[in-house]
């Protein structure tokens, strides 16, 4: 049976972490979306292209040959998953994820991926524009505090100097910009599960999802 699993939600909700495991357990690609808008953004920051010049944006991505080994996000043969995951593409990444001409070239990327393969993609209009026929929605959400405070951590963990109030701040300023952008704003699709994973540890996150996925696995199959 062809299976595919979209995970929605804010930034620093964790959804990078638990797609990856849950993909590796049911044997599905995982597709991390928001590494590829991170990507176009560190290479548009790289070229001094804004997001409002739109014509060399579209030059630029359609020059971006794309693919994932694992969890790593490789463009033209380079390595940029570490360089992506830097505060400063953070901090611009929103203001690059907003421009239509972009997100229509990625998202008919990530759409003809999942045509040739059982996927697992994360983003924040997975269920709602990139997968809106997936056979698994969950939206997944954490409070501000926690959110922040996850992001700080995974920083530190890896020598990156960050102060907490600034990735709180920045994380409410890209909650403001994902959700009241024009194009495809960060929603959660009205037939997706949503968990709050503020109290939840990964691997809760991860049981509550595998268990419905299998539970409804099995009902699905019944009804073919």
């Amino acid at each position: 049976m062809d299976i595919s699993v979209a995970i929605d939600g804010p930034a620093g909700a964790g959804k990078s972490t638990i797609a990856k495991i849950i993909g590796e357990k049911f044997n599905l690609m995982y597709i991390n979306t928001g590494a590829m808008y991170r990507a176009v953004t560190l290479k548009a920051m790289n070229a001094n292209i804004t997001e409002k010049n739109v014509d060399d944006l579209v030059k630029l991505v359609e020059s971006l040959e794309m693919h994932f080994e694992e969890e790593r996000l490789f463009v033209n043969n380079e390595d940029l998953t570490d360089m992506i995951n830097m505060p400063i593409i953070s901090n611009n990444v929103s203001k690059y994820a907003t421009v239509a001409e972009i997100r229509e070239i990625l998202v008919k990327l990530q759409q003809n991926i999942a045509k040739k393969f059982n996927v697992i993609m994360d983003g924040r209009d997975i269920g709602t524009v990139v997968l809106k026929d997936a056979t698994f929605k969950f939206y997944l959400t954490a409070s501000n505090d926690q959110r922040a405070r996850r992001r700080y951590d995974e920083l530190l963990s890896k020598a990156i100097d960050v102060d907490y109030d600034t990735i709180l701040n920045d994380i409410i300023k890209r909650d403001y910009i994902d959700t009241h952008r024009e194009v495809n704003p960060l929603t959660k699709a009205k037939d997706a599960i949503e968990i709050d994973s503020s109290a939840l540890s990964i691997n809760g996150v991860v049981e509550t999802i595998s268990t419905y996925i299998n539970s409804n696995t099995k009902n699905i199959q019944h009804s073919l």
